[in-house]
């Protein structure tokens, strides 16, 4: 049962995130506004990068993206200072929409599987699950703030 909760919730946090960025303009998708270190595009590659290393890397399953996402879209990371094109808008998104899928079928099975210590205090892939959820909404609140900025 707590399963069916866990993974409606990535669901519905996944699929509100979507739809808010499905509203953004391509000519504002990498303007950065005032006020904020990142852009949309960075936003949702750092959710996409960061939801794949709580929920894989942490739990030592096989990482679901390239290592190089992490280069772009990694804490402390600006637009300002890649060096080269980013992963394109609708690959991150198509992978976006793929995630939550991949990490139900891969983890369904494993939520009670401890994991090895972390930053987070996590002890079991559940507790990595929530965490990540717990992240993507902060970042839909940051998407949305910056949504209005650049109205």
């Amino acid at each position: 049962m707590r399963d069916t909760f866990l993974f409606g919730a990535l669901d519905k946090y996944r699929n509100r995130l979507l739809q808010l960025v499905e509203g953004c303009p391509e000519n504002k998708r990498n303007v950065v506004p005032q006020g904020f270190n990142n852009s949309i595009h960075w936003q949702i590659g750092h959710v996409l990068s960061v939801t794949n290393g709580i929920v894989f890397n942490l739990s030592e399953q096989t990482s679901a993206l390239p290592t190089s996402y992490l280069s772009f879209f990694g804490n402390g990371t600006k637009p300002a200072e890649w060096q080269e094109e980013p992963p394109a808008w609708d690959v991150i998104i198509a992978q976006l929409k793929e995630q939550p899928s991949h990490i139900r079928e891969s983890l369904r099975e494993k939520l009670e599987v401890p994991v090895k210590e972390n930053f987070l205090n996590a002890e079991t892939i559940e507790e990595l699950i929530t965490s990540s959820v717990m992240h993507e909404a902060n970042h839909y609140g940051t998407i949305s703030a910056m949504l209005k900025v650049l109205k």
